[in-house]
């Protein structure tokens, strides 16, 4: 599968080293008579990536900049480096490649050139073909042929067919911006240069596979501003966006106010129903502004906002490159899918357009959302189609032929972007009539005699409803134990979520702050990304090519090295939640069978460390596991790597210390009246890090707040849900519940100090236990501890301990819970400094395991550790989480501590009285108040 709706089963991928290799496997390919598929990072919309020949995946090895010419402004790539790579290699010559598709971070040049890309950029710089300078390709058979201006590569039999129909090639194409449809065979015109290197642009490897291309680069502005610009409704932007290209922007991207989700995005956009982000650029920040605020005055708008810091441009433009994926979900949850993804029409006729588009979306009862380059006349959307019934696939064809006599009466292209593929080629008739197609179809000939190469794509076309990647998944509901509210509780559709776009492929995490997916960026295999595995997932529910289901070995491999770090939850544009996934299968995968033995140690570690600590005998496992040979046969028993020390355990635990403390006496839930806080103990608090909790507690009741900790016997799971040993989580929720009632009953808040024990509160519990009203009310309840501090005691001061902080923000917190309580506490106590994304590697109990101690030991390189290792020798390095902490000290001999601790001895040393609040009037309060 690529990012479309098709799905076809290869024979087999090649991932050729070089130009030799690709010669070799097509020689291969020719002499069997199996068809060959060029692939980048499969991210195409029409399915032009897939194939049921031999697929060569170009991201392994061709993936070099062979040479970057500043002074020529140009560079020659392999088909399989990534855009934002070749960007990064010419930034700091002031250069880059002008097209700029939203899949930047993981688009391949080959790919790009395969579909003729262009992004958002492009009423500044144009198509891919507008800035090619040549190309080295091998063609159907087997001919390597260097392709630039003039006809000397040409193969034998184009010039005639050419010169054959010349009045044809001169009235047959529409004259617009986004015109990327059929064969660009007017490029060959003599009046347009003969260029056969732009004329092979957006041949979707129907021609040949390319293994080197000639680009030329652009001059970056140095300094971009962005105006956001606000307008009643899509049509009112649509119409202006034509009129704002005099003035010479960078960009006109439209979108619309139901593609954006989330508060946090609507409170960086101007007021209105939908948006122009414009952005100019100009040789200082006051130049491009100015150009900026140029353009706001020259157009209508309800309101806009102009923004020149690069941080807050990035925030505004993932809101749009976000899109992609946020459209595939409508606002009430249900699926939508592209088919329909970037027709084009004249800029001039955008609004117009767009009106007869919704009305034919209702005629035929469907819903979409468009955005896109309003400045090109170029709209992308998805479409709730019904992809899943004969009736729903019927109901898409027939729109779909209509839909392209619309965009035709319009003037457009059935395609702007994304290329024909087999979405749009059986329609290209409506477009360009039989004539011009036939002639498609011989120059198709002349090339590739065999028909070889991607067959079905572009010309002779499979039919636009065949080969559709959800026919062979069940109808009926798969038996699973998780509650996938967001998915309707149907297993598959949750696996539909994936549409493909690929934002997990990618070499960063994308953002500062992100964390999808560490274990691609570490292998640099497709089957270790958020993607793959879900890929895989579906293949198991189809049960064509995975055979065995639950009990499938390559399902189980491929989930064997995710971290369930639930970055893919937040930083996937359409929320694929790749922990809860691995949970499910490992739930069950070993379902009446012997489990790994990780998951008898550390998957049931609370109930391991409670045994310790009623017999008190940690001192003596703490001595056993410090014994060397001892040490290793436990570890090799326990499934536990070799190369991990064991973690101490506490002498005293959290609790211990909580039931002798002067001021807290008797049983942990024995506090006079009603207490402010339930402080939750989770289990590497309470055993390992006792520390933490003690802080927490000096730091609350400073804060003027009573603490409470619930009774014994209270666990989030976390460990059993993540080696999927989900009967058992649900028995230690259901208990959970049970004691926490009275708690729950009064509306105490839950303050939990480890991030992924509180997440698993905050989702696990309630995917679990969705029938138990208490698991909402629980999940509800709880806070993370600065964002208790900072609500229930918002008049505290904490103390100044003005030093810088380096560390990392816990995968958990930032996927499910949120640090912006966390960033605002750090400011007010005077820790300076951001802290790092991705995730430590070792994700609690993944890390640990034998086997991935390589890769858990790369993820802690990419970011964690490079941060500590750079900061000020007087840092204070901030880690919440309990694995973050062990990483730290084990792979980098650094102390790190929960923020609970830093203000804790803040306190220590400052005195309390000063920073303390009425305490009368805080408990004065209501708890709505609260």
């Amino acid at each position: 599968m690529d990012a479309s709706n098709y799905r076809r089963v290869p024979a087999a991928v090649v991932a050729p080293r070089d130009a030799d290799d690709v010669a070799a496997a097509l020689a291969v390919c020719r002499q069997h008579d199996v068809p060959v598929v060029p692939r980048g990072a499969g991210t195409s919309i029409a399915g032009q990536a897939t194939g049921v020949g031999v697929v060569l995946d170009f991201t392994r090895h061709m993936n070099r900049i062979v040479s970057l010419d500043p002074g020529e402004r140009t560079a020659v790539v392999q088909p399989g480096v990534v855009l934002d790579d070749l960007r990064s290699a010419a930034a700091p010559h002031g250069l880059t490649f002008g097209p700029d598709p939203s899949t930047h971070s993981r688009c391949t040049l080959g790919g790009m050139i395969g579909n003729n890309s262009c992004g958002s950029h492009s009423v500044a710089w144009g198509t891919t073909a507008d800035n090619v300078a040549a190309l080295s390709v091998v063609d159907g058979a087997g001919t390597p042929r260097r392709l630039a201006r003039g006809w000397d590569a040409a193969p034998e039999g184009l010039r005639p067919l050419v010169d054959g129909d010349l009045a044809l090639l001169r009235t047959g194409f529409p004259d617009l911006p986004r015109r990327i449809s059929g064969y660009a065979l007017d490029a060959l015109l003599p009046e347009n240069g003969t260029d056969l290197a732009r004329a092979f642009c957006g041949s979707e490897g129907t021609l040949g596979v390319l293994t080197e291309a000639d680009v030329r680069l652009v001059e970056a502005p140095r300094a971009r501003a962005l105006a956001v610009l606000g307008y009643g409704d899509e049509s009112a932007a649509a119409e202006a966006a034509a009129g704002l290209l005099p003035h010479g922007p960078l960009t006109v991207e439209g979108m619309a106010a139901d593609l954006v989700r989330e508060t946090s995005q609507k409170s960086g956009l101007p007021k209105g129903g939908a948006w122009l982000f414009v952005e100019t650029g100009g040789s200082s920040p006051a130049e491009a502004r100015a150009h900026a605020e140029t353009i706001v005055r020259a157009a209508d708008v309800l309101d806009a906002v102009v923004v020149d810091d690069p941080a807050g441009q990035r925030a505004l433009w993932r809101v749009r490159e976000d899109a992609s994926g946020t459209a595939t979900r409508m606002a009430d949850g249900s699926e939508a899918w592209p088919g329909w993804e970037d027709c084009a029409v004249p800029p001039a006729r955008l609004g117009a357009y767009l009106r007869d588009f919704r009305a034919l979306l209702t005629d035929h009862d469907l819903r979409g959302t468009p955005y896109g380059h309003f400045g090109d006349g170029c709209i992308h959307v998805r479409i709730d189609f019904d992809l899943l019934t004969r009736q729903g696939v019927a109901r898409f064809r027939g729109f779909s032929e209509e839909l392209a006599e619309l965009v035709v009466a319009h003037g457009g292209s059935l395609s702007g972007e994304h290329g024909d593929g087999q979405a749009r080629a059986e329609l290209l008739p409506k477009m360009y009539g039989p004539e011009l197609v036939g002639l498609f179809e011989r120059v198709k000939d002349v090339w590739d005699p065999a028909d070889l190469l991607n067959p079905g794509m572009l010309v002779r076309p499979a039919p636009l409803d065949a080969d559709l990647r959800f026919a062979p998944l069940p109808r009926e509901p798969v038996d699973v134990v998780f509650g996938y509210p967001h998915d309707g509780g149907d297993f598959s559709a949750a696996v539909r979520r994936c549409v493909g776009v690929a934002k997990c492929r990618t070499a960063s995490p994308g953002s500062p702050t992100g964390v999808m997916c560490p274990s691609f960026r570490v292998t640099g295999e497709e089957e270790h990304s958020t993607r793959g595995r879900a890929r895989l997932l579906h293949e198991m529910l189809a049960g064509e090519v995975v055979t065995d289901g639950w009990r499938s070995t390559e399902v189980k491999d491929a989930l064997d090295l995710c971290l369930s770090c639930k970055g893919c939850r937040s930083d996937c544009p359409v929320g694929v939640d790749m922990a809860t996934y691995k949970a499910e299968f490992l739930h069950h995968h070993y379902e009446g069978r012997r489990r790994p033995a990780a998951h008898y140690t550390m998957g049931r570690l609370p109930r391991w460390l409670r045994a310790v600590a009623a017999t008190r005998t940690a001192g003596i496992v703490n001595v056993l596991a410090r014994v060397g040979p001892l040490a290793a046969l436990g570890k090799r028993l326990g499934g536990i790597a070799a190369e991990r020390a064991v973690p101490e355990v506490a002498p005293r635990t959290f609790r211990q210390w909580w039931r002798k403390r002067p001021r807290g006496g008797g049983r942990p839930d024995a506090v006079p009246g009603r207490p402010d806080v339930v402080l939750w103990p989770d289990t590497f608090t309470d055993h390992l890090s006792p520390a933490v909790g003690q802080a927490a507690v000096a730091v609350l009741e400073d804060a003027g707040l009573t603490v409470a900790v619930p009774p014994r016997g209270v666990c989030c799971g976390l460990t059993y849900v993540s080696t999927g040993q989900l009967d058992h989580a649900r028995a230690v929720l259901r208990t959970t519940l049970d004691r926490m009632e009275p708690l729950l009953d009064a509306g105490t808040p839950v303050v939990v100090l480890e991030p992924s024990c509180a997440a698993a509160l905050r989702t696990d519990l309630a995917e679990l236990l969705g029938d138990d009203p208490r698991a909402g009310r629980l999940a509800a309840s709880v806070r993370t501890f600065a964002q208790a501090v900072e609500e229930l005691a918002p008049q505290w001061q904490p103390p100044h301990v003005g030093r810088p902080a380096v560390g990392q923000t816990h995968c958990h917190q930032h996927a499910v819970l949120g640090d912006a309580a966390e960033r605002r506490l750090r400011a007010k106590a005077g820790l300076t400094g951001e802290l790092s994304g991705g995730c430590c590697g070792l994700a609690g109990n993944f890390g640990f395991e034998q086997g991935h101690y390589d890769v858990s030991k790369a993820c802690a390189e990419e970011q964690l550790l490079p941060s500590v290792a750079a900061a000020d020798a007087d840092a204070v390095v901030l880690a919440d989480g309990f694995s973050c902490r062990t990483q730290l000290e084990q792979l980098a001999g650094v102390r790190g501590r929960h923020l609970a601790e830093i203000l804790a001895e803040g306190i220590a040393t400052d005195g309390p009285a000063h920073r303390r609040p009425d305490r009368d009037r805080t408990r004065d309060q209501s708890p709505d108040d609260r």
